[in-house]
């Protein structure tokens, strides 16, 4: 696959996923401190079979809290999708 088919397939996941937490909590307004293990529990198997990475909830948590912490600093304003589908294809694709 294409890096550039990948990365739009991941930045697309990540869009889903977006609004999939968004509309479970939609009475918090997307409000979730937790957010990282609703979000784990929903991309595991799919990043896992776009990535043909095996990833433990756990270790998904991590990256996604190391993301989202990172991304703020590194690329202030950008599309957070997007950032988020190029760091993972950087640490697994």
């Amino acid at each position: 696959m294409a890096e550039m088919d990948l990365g739009g397939q991941l930045e697309g996941l990540f869009h889903e996923v977006g609004e999939a937490h968004h509309q479970a909590y939609i009475e918090t307004d997307g409000a979730d401190p937790e957010w990282p293990l609703w979000y784990a529990d929903y991309l595991r198997e799919r990043l896992g079979a776009l990535l043909d990475a095996s990833f433990t909830k756990s270790e998904l948590v991590h990256m996604l809290v190391l993301v989202a912490n990172e991304q703020p600093l590194v690329a202030p304003g950008a599309n957070w999708a997007r950032y988020y589908a190029k760091k993972f294809i950087a640490l697994y694709a």
